[in-house]
């Protein structure tokens, strides 16, 4: 029995579909012979300097960490979220030391107490990808080494962003063990209504889109715990002030 390689080609509605080479590629071929998922078989045209992208073995489908993957490409990251997203119901991945996180849209049952115990004090390899693995390695590396932590939120408008920073700032409120500042992140969220207010606008794809970069800064005393929190902001799409594009609006 002949097992050929399977590859990633470009499809204008699945953006990428899984294919089976069929027939040994030589150089100096013009066509690549393979098979879709779906039995349909053609020839697909291809450039000597750009073949397709070669797929991961099934087994390596759905790992938690994106580089732990044997080929880390578009194709090979997109199915791999894909496939933890649709059939574990799972929005984070890793990529390293990087969070991965897809927006469900909804309220998911991962964010209570007892999950942010439950990551407390662990290492962040040790635990599934999750905001809070995240957040405490951050706190830990602040105790351990006494020095300033940094957490960057980034993502398209409507990715969650401003949710995440939330997350972040109740677990260090939760770990801390912190009593006059337990809700910190609702002490922030409370100044949202004012920056909004001139910061965020309707758009295509995010009705409350923040139109502004945000900088939170939390303050610990010696005992690690939180003892105030200050907010700065940068990047404000002025233009918006005096120009409104179709059918995107200021809130």
């Amino acid at each position: 029995t002949v097992v050929y390689n399977r590859v990633w080609i470009p499809d204008n509605e699945e953006v990428w579909q899984s294919a089976e080479i069929t027939k040994n590629y030589k150089a100096g071929d013009r066509f690549l012979h393979v098979q879709l998922e779906d039995g349909t078989e053609l020839n697909y045209p291809v450039d000597p300097a750009a073949l397709p992208p070669l797929r991961n073995p099934d087994i390596l489908v759905g790992e938690n960490d994106l580089t732990a993957l044997s080929y880390l490409h578009e194709p090979a990251v997109l199915h791999n979220l894909k496939i933890r997203f649709v059939e574990s119901r799972l929005i984070y991945t890793y990529s390293g030391i990087i969070l991965v996180a897809i927006n469900p849209y909804k309220q998911l049952p991962i964010y209570g107490d007892a999950i942010i115990h439950a990551y407390s004090g662990q290492n962040m390899g040790d635990m599934d990808p999750h905001i809070f693995a995240v957040a405490e390695e951050a706190y830990k590396q602040m105790a351990r080494n006494n020095k300033n932590q940094s957490i960057i939120v980034s993502g398209e408008s409507g990715a969650g962003k401003t949710v995440s920073a939330r997350y972040t700032m109740r677990y260090f409120a939760t770990v801390s063990k912190s009593s006059s500042n337990a809700h910190v992140e609702d002490k922030v969220l409370a100044s949202n209504p004012i920056t909004e207010a001139v910061g965020n606008a309707k758009t295509t794809r995010n009705d409350n889109s923040s139109r502004f970069g945000k900088y939170t800064e939390i303050s610990f005393d010696q005992n690690y715990q939180i003892i105030g929190a200050n907010m700065r902001t940068y990047l404000l799409e002025k233009s918006r002030v005096v120009f409104q594009v179709a059918y995107w609006q200021w809130k």
